[in-house]
This record gives structure tokens, C-alpha cells and sequence, in this order.
């Protein structure tokens, strides 16, 4: 395995952290790793391959790269630092490119509707590959500031998951890089001397205005409270529903009672009656609706 440097040793502990928490992979994985050439992705491609040769449990990884078509891009690059280090890759050649030109209104940022559509170029190659789980390289910072964007700009209260289960359930999308930060994730990349490129999207490195808000305001937060960071991954994993105003989680004294009153109608269900039913049923008529949190 040869020697492990201290910072992929850190990296290592952090990744085999997340695994633990999230059950990310699990024996007789396949993982698929989108691999666009970027650091984050080639930092988790390096991480997922050395903890493959340590793990106590047996998994495969294969990469696939999807190419939007942007002139210039250079793929050759990713298919022999693969070739190099032995590992599987798949190169999907896709339209995205032209076709977000097409549908993007003047002025706004590709980045978002760019990423739902190699989202689900990915969903179908997986199923091509026999990919078990799609792993990302979304690290603590994507998390953090997708977080605060949420907060400041979209009047929610969310990030993103360590581990995601597609709509339809066919897909398990994994975060393997959430508890280490994108300057850890540069350093590893340029350790290894993994060749980072660009996408040669036009836009490619030009974050919006908010997403770059959002950045100076960590970095300033950072110089009073080096821990900030640290601190905000761990308040994702620690939320306390009774002090949030979501009515949803905190019904009111009312509804409250209504609830309390259907289950204990309930619980004067015949033994052989399904009690997941007879509560919605019982439930249906409550305004506003009751929703369970997930």
C-alpha cells in the first residue's frame, strides 16, 4: 500500500467517519464516482481507491466522466491518470452543453441547472455500469454554504445529505467528503498529482454573486473563529426541531390534542387491523395537515 502521508492519514479517518455514520458503502459495493477531472472529484476517486485496499469489507469503484461537449475539454488527461493508477473509467459524451445554451435565460447562472442534468446523465449510467451507489465530491464547504444560500436567499432551512435515495429508489447517491474541507480536498489532489482540469464551461469558475457573498462571509467569519466550519457541519447533525418554527414539526396545542385523540382511537384497533391505514385515514380530516418529520 506504500507509506500514507500525515494529511491523507487525516483525510482517511475523516472519509472512514462519514462511511461509518452514513453506511455510504457497504459490502459488495459497486461505486460509481462521477469524476469530472476537478480537485474534489479526483480527491475522492484517491480517497474511495486507498480505503478500498484498507477496508474490512470487499466493494469496487469505477469512474465515470461525463464530457458536456465544451470545446477544449480535456478528457485525455482523466482516461490516462486512470490508466495509470489501474482504475475503471467510463466516458459519457453528452449535449449538455449546447443544450443549456438553448433553454438558460440572459443572465443566469448555468451552474445549477448544468449539475441537474449530469445528475441524471449519471442516474443512467448507472444502471449501465451496475453501479449499487453514486458517490459525489461534495465537501463540508459545498455543505456549509449550500446551507447558508438556503438560509439567506431561499427562505429554507436545509443543506444537503450525506446519503440520498433517489425519488423513484433506484439510486443511492453518496457524499463521501462531507466532513473534510475543500482546502484539504486541493491539498490531497496536488499530493497525488492527480491533473485537475476545468470543464471549459464558459462559466466554470464564475460562482454567483450569492454563492460568492457567501464565501467572503466564511472567510471573514473564519479570521474571529477558526472553528466556524466545524461548527456548522456539526449544527447540521443537531438540529432541535422544538426550537425551530416549522409547524410541521411543532403542531399547535390544538392539533395536539386532535392527534392525541386519533391515536388514542387507535389504539382500540382490532389486533388484526394495520395500524399505518386506519391513522392516515383517521388523520385525513385534520387541518392543517399533520406531517411526520423524516
Amino acid at each position: 500500500m506504500g507509506y500514507a502521508s500525515p494529511l491523507e492519514t487525516r483525510l482517511a479517518k475523516k472519509v472512514t467517519r462519514a462511511i461509518t455514520e452514513y453506511q455510504l458503502v457497504e459490502d459488495g459495493d459497486r461505486v460509481m464516482v462521477g469524476l469530472s477531472g476537478g480537485k474534489d472529484s479526483w480527491a475522492l476517486m484517491q480517497m474511495l481507491d486507498v480505503l478500498r485496499e484498507r477496508a474490512p469489507i470487499d466493494f469496487s469503484i469505477v469512474a465515470v466522466n461525463v464530457d458536456s461537449g465544451y470545446e477544449g475539454y480535456q478528457y485525455q488527461q482523466v482516461a490516462d491518470a486512470c490508466r495509470a493508477r489501474g482504475w475503471e473509467l467510463h466516458r459519457e459524451s453528452t449535449t449538455i452543453g449546447a443544450v443549456i445554451e438553448d433553454v438558460l435565460e440572459p443572465g443566469a447562472t448555468p451552474c445549477s441547472l448544468c449539475a441537474r442534468l449530469r445528475r441524471g446523465v449519471l442516474y443512467r449510467v448507472a444502471d449501465q455500469v451496475g453501479a449499487t451507489k453514486i458517490a459525489l465530491g461534495h465537501h463540508l464547504d459545498d455543505f456549509i454554504e449550500t446551507l447558508l444560500l438556503n438560509l439567506f436567499f431561499a427562505g429554507a432551512l436545509k443543506a444537503m445529505p450525506a446519503r440520498l435515495v433517489s425519488d423513484n429508489e433506484r439510486h443511492v447517491v453518496i457524499r463521501p467528503l462531507v466532513y473534510v474541507t475543500e482546502a484539504e480536498a486541493r491539498a490531497y489532489t496536488r499530493e497525488r498529482e492527480l491533473p485537475v482540469i476545468g470543464c471549459c464551461c464558459p462559466a466554470c469558475g464564475d460562482l454567483s454573486l450569492q454563492r460568492q457573498r457567501v464565501k467572503r462571509l466564511i472567510v471573514e467569519l473564519e479570521r474571529e473563529h477558526p472553528a466556524v466550519k466545524s461548527s456548522m457541519i456539526r449544527a447540521l447533525g443537531n438540529v432541535m426541531p422544538r426550537h425551530l418554527l416549522d409547524r410541521r414539526l411543532n403542531p399547535s396545542a390544538d392539533l395536539r390534542s386532535e392527534l392525541g385523540a386519533h391515536l388514542a382511537a387507535v389504539a382500540d384497533l382490532a389486533p388484526e387491523q394495520p395500524l399505518i391505514p386506519v391513522l392516515t385515514s383517521r388523520l385525513a380530516p385534520v387541518s392543517p395537515p399533520f406531517v411526520l418529520p423524516k
